[in-house]
């Protein structure tokens, strides 16, 4: 996976960071959490203040075009992001069979 941030903008009022991404990947395109954990490394930050919005992807190229946010703190997160945005991607946990 080969990321390229093309573009990177402060939101004061919200207290976080919008970026926009392009992904260049080899076989099956990567799940959310994949994305968002070398994402998070990338841009050395947690996880937990990471949302991605949208991933695109391209027909006939290894390659998705993507936008996140980051946020600087949890509440700040939880009070702005729509929460099927910040449950999306997470695992499920597995039920137990009776």
């Amino acid at each position: 996976m080969e990321f390229e941030i093309t573009k990177e903008k402060r939101n004061e009022l919200l207290m976080r960071r919008e970026l926009s991404f392009i992904l260049r990947y080899d076989g099956a395109t990567p799940s959310r959490m994949q994305i968002a954990g070398k994402l998070a490394a990338i841009i050395n930050t947690n996880e937990k203040m990471l949302v991605i919005d949208s991933l695109k992807t391209s027909f006939g190229k290894m390659e998705l075009t993507g936008n996140a946010r980051v946020y600087d703190s949890e509440e700040t997160r939880q009070k702005t992001e729509r929460a099927f945005l910040t449950t999306r991607g997470v695992p499920k946990p597995k039920e137990e069979a009776a």
